[in-house]
């Protein structure tokens, strides 16, 4: 998979609905806090009842979002992002996320996601949008 720099993750920030009307300094400040990580088809990015430290941006690959029982609740793939819900109040996982295919996430820390909220409203603004429009994943 290839290598993300910092620019070339505010870009790819910039094409994801929940960052778009960002602009390029604010998304250079954010991108600069996130994590990219890499997974195997199979691997579970989190577990039931595991806890939640991080919310979740897919760059390459798809995500399936599944219950305790497996059924399979959503197909994730580039610009949808997973695992927010639960920094926000503090449960523990609802549901499992695991890899369809390799994927590459931007992971952003409960902390680092807090700071940015309060220094940026536009991305509480896209929070709220987001989970009014219920999209594209919300774990009831």
């Amino acid at each position: 998979m290839p290598h993300f720099n910092l620019i070339d993750k505010a870009f790819l920030l910039k094409k994801t609905p929940f960052f778009t009307s960002l602009e390029l300094d604010l998304l250079l400040a954010i991108a600069d806090k996130m994590e990219t990580l890499h997974y195997r088809p199979l691997d579970k990015v989190f577990q039931l009842d595991q806890d939640a430290h991080r919310m979740y941006l897919i760059i390459t690959g798809q995500v399936v979002i599944s219950d305790k029982s497996g059924l399979q609740l959503a197909e994730l793939s580039f610009g949808d992002f997973f695992g927010d819900e639960a920094l926000f109040n503090e449960k523990r996982r609802s549901y499992i996320a695991q890899c369809s295919t390799k994927v590459e996430l931007l992971a952003l820390s409960r902390s680092h996601l807090l700071t940015i909220l309060l220094e940026c409203p536009t991305v509480a603004i896209a929070f709220l949008e987001a989970y009014t429009l219920n999209l594209p994943f919300r774990p009831r």
